[in-house]
């Protein structure tokens, strides 16, 4: 099995995928989009999106960890 890690992100991990307006969405980490550099084009990983539960690659650059808030902090 390969256990390797993106930027220390995992499989599962919430985080924020900075949108063109600059806003940020909520996701959820699937993965590193592996054909991404192979075409000449920056590293990029895939998202899934809990509102419309739809996916996408998105380029690396444009996702952050999202911290969970932790009650009574």
């Amino acid at each position: 099995m390969d256990d390797r890690r993106v930027e220390g992100f995992r499989e599962g991990q919430k985080i924020w995928v900075e949108q063109r307006d600059g806003s940020q969405r909520a996701a959820i980490f699937v993965g590193e989009a592996e054909q991404a550099t192979w075409f000449g084009g920056g590293p990029g990983v895939y998202v899934v999106y809990p509102d419309t539960r739809s996916g996408e690659e998105v380029p690396m650059m444009r996702v952050l960890a999202r911290e969970e808030s932790v009650a009574g902090a």
